[in-house]
Order: C-alpha cells, then sequence, then structure tokens
C-alpha cells in the first residue's frame, strides 16, 4: 500500500513537472458543446482548463498478458493562468474555494483524433462545501488532446500516465 501510495506521488510529480511550462497561458474560450449533450443556450457558472494525465493500469486479460485499463485522472485546473484546484479519481473536481464535485457520465462524443480522450457529460451526483461549485449539476468535458492508451501492455499492476488536457464547463 505505502509503496502503491509512493508510486502514485512519483508519478503526478512528473506529471506536474512535465506540464509546468505549459499552464502558463491562459486557455481561449472552450468550443461549443455537440448538440447530442442537449446544453445548448445554458450559462456556465465556471469554465477552467485542465493539464494532466489519465493514468491507465495494466489489467490481466483473459489468455496471456495485459491491457491498458483506464483507472484515474490526475490533472491541475487553471482559470486565468493560475491553479485553482484539481480533478483526480471520482471522477471529482475540488475547488482551493472548498467546493468540490463528483460526476456520473451521461453522455460521451469522440475526441478529435484516436489520440483523445472522449467529450463528456456528466451529471453531478455529489456536492461538497460551499464556493464556485455549489451550484454545478452538470460537467462538460470537452476540447480535449491527448489522453489515450490503449492496447497490450507488457507487465501486469504497471501504471502508466497519458498526458492530457482539456476544458471543463460547470451548468447549472
Amino acid at each position: 500500500m505505502i509503496g502503491t501510495a509512493l508510486a502514485r506521488a512519483s508519478l503526478f510529480g512528473l506529471v506536474l513537472a512535465t506540464l509546468a511550462g505549459r499552464c502558463a497561458a491562459a486557455a481561449p474560450a472552450p468550443p461549443a458543446a455537440p448538440a447530442v449533450f442537449g446544453v445548448g443556450g445554458r450559462t456556465p457558472l465556471l469554465v477552467v482548463h485542465a493539464e494532466g494525465a489519465q493514468l491507465y493500469e495494466c489489467r490481466a486479460v483473459s489468455g496471456a498478458g495485459g491491457a491498458w485499463t483506464f483507472r484515474e485522472p490526475i490533472a491541475t485546473l487553471i482559470k486565468g493562468g493560475a491553479t485553482i484546484g484539481r480533478h483526480y479519481a471520482g471522477p471529482t473536481w475540488e475547488l482551493d474555494d472548498g467546493s468540490a464535485v463528483k460526476g456520473r457520465v451521461l453522455v460521451s462524443a469522440a475526441g478529435a483524433t484516436a489520440a483523445d480522450i472522449p467529450w463528456l457529460k456528466l451529471t453531478v451526483i455529489d456536492h461538497r462545501g460551499t464556493g464556485a461549485l455549489t451550484g454545478a449539476a452538470v460537467v462538460l468535458r470537452l476540447d480535449t488532446h491527448g489522453g489515450a492508451l490503449s492496447g497490450p501492455c507488457p507487465v501486469v499492476g504497471e501504471l502508466r500516465p497519458a498526458p492530457y488536457s482539456a476544458d471543463y464547463v460547470f451548468l447549472p
């Protein structure tokens, strides 16, 4: 358990160091959500940019070998060039103001390329604290870049980060 925690901490440090240079610039406005998300005309409570990694684990599959399986996201949430929170397993988004939400996927749309994780519409299933996310009912993941990993893997139990960025839009 301690070895796993140390490996995760080291992996998170590596991801943050890799992304540090890319976090300084403010992100442009996110693109419009796909029509299938059914959120047109709604005014966002908050829009943030995320830089981080989708963490995958090599898991055994029937027969020999293993396959990469999504485990959890690890990302920094950025607004106006400043870090304002983090995104992690759950999926959960937690802001420095003490507010947090946990979501469940409702609708998925393909990313721009096979290397990009899907765009998502999630419903908020849990709230914590008070702050900017207090009134959030829906979370959109848009404009994804990277983060996809698939195929066979060499060692069952191995963890591998796939760097990604995305914009998250929180709607009432």
